[in-house]
């Protein structure tokens, strides 16, 4: 299905759980020249504030990754799978009520998932508060966005927030090393051509587009709006003290973020 909506990779993470038999979905047969896979699972562990199980996403792992053990955390199962060599994921913090005393602690993440499409079905699909209050502690994380695909009659159809990856191959270990550089942007529509920092303004291209807004770490933004906009150039001086992002929304309301990029 991704393959034939011209996705170039995916990663299947079913929930590695012991009423599946802490399933590692080997999709290697899946790969072909033009698309590729990436292994991983979705990570539970007791337990966060809510008085729910983790959920981590780890991409990367090595098939023959041990099932966690009835003591190990969440933030130690998470330690224990980046030093196996996975790229870490802070799942849908908005869904699972995760508060900010939860994900400091999961500090093996390489990233916080901003968007989550199955999420939208709750209204819970944005993350991006949390995520400027951990920015704003210091912790240097990027940000993502995910399908999340169940394929249930109830849920959002696939292929609704993907990542645009810049790295040298397909091959499934280039694209796990652009992803723990932070070499990608997320979207659930919208294209980023070019983002460059020249001075003390950043200037921003993108397919066409009726908002561009510049926020960050600082209430306020710096917004165009318009009809079939495909630029932008903002004063960074409203952030130079911490951190800023673009986000380009188009006519449809679909959103493509930048990571988040440090100033201060």
């Amino acid at each position: 299905m991704y393959r034939e909506a011209g996705y170039d990779f995916v990663a299947i993470t079913d929930h590695f759980r012991p009423e599946y038999g802490f399933p590692m979905t080997d999709t290697r047969d899946l790969r072909t020249d033009g698309f590729t896979t990436l292994i991983g699972a979705e990570l539970h562990a007791p337990r966060t504030e809510a008085g729910q199980s983790w959920h981590i996403l780890a991409a990367g792992l090595p098939l023959d990754f041990a099932a966690p053990t009835a003591s190990e955390t969440g933030p130690e199962l998470a330690r224990r799978a980046r030093a196996a060599g996975a790229w870490i994921g802070m799942a849908h913090p908005s869904a699972s009520l995760l508060t900010a005393t939860d994900a400091e602690s999961l500090d093996a993440a390489h990233s916080i998932e901003v968007y989550n499409a199955l999420s939208a079905r709750e209204n819970r699909a944005d993350s991006w508060h949390l995520t400027d209050v951990l920015l704003n502690r210091g912790h240097r994380v990027t940000t993502y966005a995910a399908d999340d695909a169940h394929l249930q009659p109830q849920d959002p159809p696939p292929c609704q927030a993907w990542i645009h990856v810049r790295a040298e191959t397909l091959a499934p270990d280039a694209l796990l090393t652009a992803l723990k550089a932070g070499h990608f942007y997320s979207s659930t529509g919208p294209e980023l051509y070019d983002v460059r920092i020249e001075a003390d303004e950043i200037t921003v291209q993108c397919s066409p587009a009726t908002k561009i807004l510049l926020t960050g770490g600082h209430p306020g933004a710096e917004v165009l709006q318009g009809t079939n906009l495909t630029e932008a150039t903002f004063p960074l001086a409203l952030f130079h003290s911490t951190h800023c992002r673009i986000t380009v929304e188009d006519a449809t309301g679909a959103r493509a973020w930048t990571n988040p990029i440090h100033l201060g």
